[in-house]
């Protein structure tokens, strides 16, 4: 029983800090370049960073723990009624843990100079973007990544593609987002290199948007878009 528990709070912590580790960091290598001259991914290169690892982390952990890697995700399977609350909790704490191991790993390889601009990559509000707007960006962005891991990875009826789909959401978000929230759909993407860091402006902003955004889509998935005979735990 203790190895049924155990395996999946392991998928967790190494698939979420393995996801942080190079998601943020794309984001202080692309400062690190710039610093010594080179250039750095840029946009397109941090939104394919964190697509294409977690696209493997899911593919590689979804068997174990269903490779949630955020709280949002972890709400949205609750909502579902796929995991019960204890689970749920457990995920929780696993996550944000990992993401503050990854943000202390991230401050540790990389000198001062190159994650001190981003905050190790921690998300932030783009020039002209309220809290308020930015609670509603977040909470779309979310939406459209909890839909996809309801629709791919979750739903018996799902096509067996592993985590393109995902990784490819979490990209696609990030092309659309990064500058103007950094497209965090992540509460523990932000909590991670904001601990790391200190940088804990507008903190309430990558809480509430994602958890509205999950909430609702499992709402809207479950109540419409589920087979209706699919059994559902209580």
């Amino acid at each position: 029983m203790t190895q049924r528990i155990s395996a999946p709070l392991v998928a967790e912590l190494v698939g979420t800090f393995l996801f942080f580790l190079v998601g943020a960091g794309s984001v202080v290598l692309n400062d690190y370049l710039t610093i010594n001259g080179g250039s750095g991914p840029g946009l397109l290169g941090v939104a394919l960073a964190h697509g294409f690892v977690l696209a493997v982390l899911v593919s590689a952990f979804g068997a174990i723990s269903g490779a949630h890697f955020n709280p949002a995700v972890t709400l949205a399977v609750w909502v579902m009624g796929r995991i019960p609350a204890s689970t749920a909790v457990r995920y929780l704490g696993v996550q944000l843990l990992a993401a503050a191991l990854a943000g202390f790993a991230l401050r540790s390889i990389f000198p001062t100079e190159a994650w001190l601009p981003s905050s190790i990559g921690t998300p932030a509000l783009g020039a002209g973007i309220s809290p308020a707007t930015g609670i509603v960006i977040e909470a779309l962005l979310t939406a459209l990544l909890v839909f996809v891991v309801l629709g791919t990875a979750v739903d018996r009826r799902a096509p067996t593609i592993g985590g393109l789909a995902i990784g490819l959401a979490v990209a696609a978000d990030i092309l659309f987002g990064g500058p103007l929230t950094g497209a965090a759909m992540n509460p523990a993407r932000w909590f991670g290199p904001a601990v790391a860091s200190g940088a804990f402006d507008n903190w309430y902003v990558w809480w509430i948007g994602p958890g509205i955004g999950a909430a609702a889509a499992a709402i809207v998935y479950r109540g419409v878009l589920a087979e209706p005979a699919e059994p559902v735990d209580a």
